[in-house]
């Protein structure tokens, strides 16, 4: 797929790569379809599945815990096969009780809460531990669901399983955890590549490193698989929106941000700077002739151009969410931000295509 098959009003200044950021959900009607099927699990607001079907794959349903952003998921996504439970209450489903269609998956799409492993967390005093990972969901430990996900898998046995998760897993003592993860696909009948990828490169205006297991059933034979990436970075300057979120100026934050300059990268230099003070490093500033920052859902991000909040709008835009998405009464921060950005999933699903399904 190129930027052609998607309706010409999305283009505008990204029509140099292959999958345009800005773009509109009424655009996926001109999207030519490529016959295969996605089944998504940890599915948030969709971004993942809005990558697959931009790549011309037909997502026929998900799982989801969290019933706010699964009313958010269906508004945008219209899954035939919605379940708003645990991923371990969808592994006790009778085979029986779910549809056939679920058994003949091309590919399972997941991407397991990584909080714990990422490294703007408290990692390994965090691993092991039971918690609660959004207001009004039972407690439950976070670092054993990646294992959950490849007993669906083996449960369902798709062709291809692709899983998104931090970068942080490649670090430390995460290696560990990482070994395990190729075990488990092993046992459950699948062999796995891992990547570490990009999303400045793939057309996606954020600095975003993210882990992918991209994994095939052994019976498939398909070739290895490579996944390179090198399109032009867009720089925030180009997507942002032209009014951010009012920052009162007698804040910590906005006495900091009156203090800015061009080198730096977050509240924190700042606040060493002026202060002596090392507090505010996860809240980024991006400036306009830079790639944004990583989107983070529980933390702020400010635009250096005039020192505002970013707006839902820039969020949207780092994240190449669609323009007409409805984020309902959600924060569009947390959604933008828990879930894979479509482009870079739309990259992923392309050549997983291309080198695997249409090998002629």
């Amino acid at each position: 797929m190129t930027s052609s098959n998607v309706n010409a009003r999305a283009v505008d200044s990204s029509s140099t790569h292959k999958f345009p950021w800005k773009w509109y959900l009424s655009d996926l009607a001109n999207v030519k379809k490529n016959g295969l099927t996605v089944f998504s699990c940890f599915s948030c607001g969709g971004g993942s599945s809005m990558g697959y079907k931009l790549a011309g794959y037909d997502v026929i349903g998900n799982v989801e815990i969290d019933p706010r952003v699964m009313k958010v998921y269906q508004a945008n996504n219209h899954p035939r096969f919605p379940y708003l439970m645990d991923v371990r209450e969808f592994l006790k489903i009778p085979d029986a009780e779910l549809p056939k269609e679920l058994f003949h998956l091309d590919i399972l799409d997941g991407s397991p809460p990584c909080s714990v492993f990422s490294t703007a967390g408290e990692r390994e005093k965090g691993w092991n531990k039971e918690k609660v990972f959004r207001e009004g969901q039972a407690r439950q430990k976070l670092d054993d669901l990646f294992f959950y996900f490849i007993s669906i898998a083996q449960k369902l046995q798709p062709r291809v399983v692709i899983a998104e998760n931090v970068s942080g897993l490649l670090k430390g003592n995460a290696k560990g955890y990482v070994n395990e993860i190729f075990k488990a696909f092993d046992a459950a009948g699948y062999k796995v590549q891992l990547f570490l990828l990009n999303a400045a490169f793939m057309g996606v205006p954020q600095k975003r490193e993210r882990c992918f297991f991209v994994a095939q059933r052994k019976d498939q034979a398909f070739p290895k698989l490579v996944l390179q990436f090198q399109e032009k970075p867009i720089l925030f300057g180009e997507v942002r929106t032209e009014k951010g979120i009012y920052v009162d100026p007698d804040s910590i934050a906005g006495k900091l941000l009156a203090k800015r300059t061009r080198r730096d990268k977050d509240l924190g230099d700042i606040s060493e700077r002026i202060r002596n003070k090392a507090s505010g490093f996860l809240q980024k500033i991006d400036w306009d002739e830079n790639v944004a920052h990583t989107n983070v859902s529980g933390s702020e991000s400010y635009r250096g151009f005039d020192g505002m909040r970013q707006s839902a709008g820039d969020k949207r835009n780092i994240q190449t969410f669609p323009q007409d998405y409805d984020f309902g009464d959600q924060d569009a921060n947390f959604v933008t931000g828990m879930s894979v950005p479509p482009v870079m999933m739309a990259q992923v699903a392309t050549a997983v295509y291309e080198q695997w399904f249409n090998r002629g």
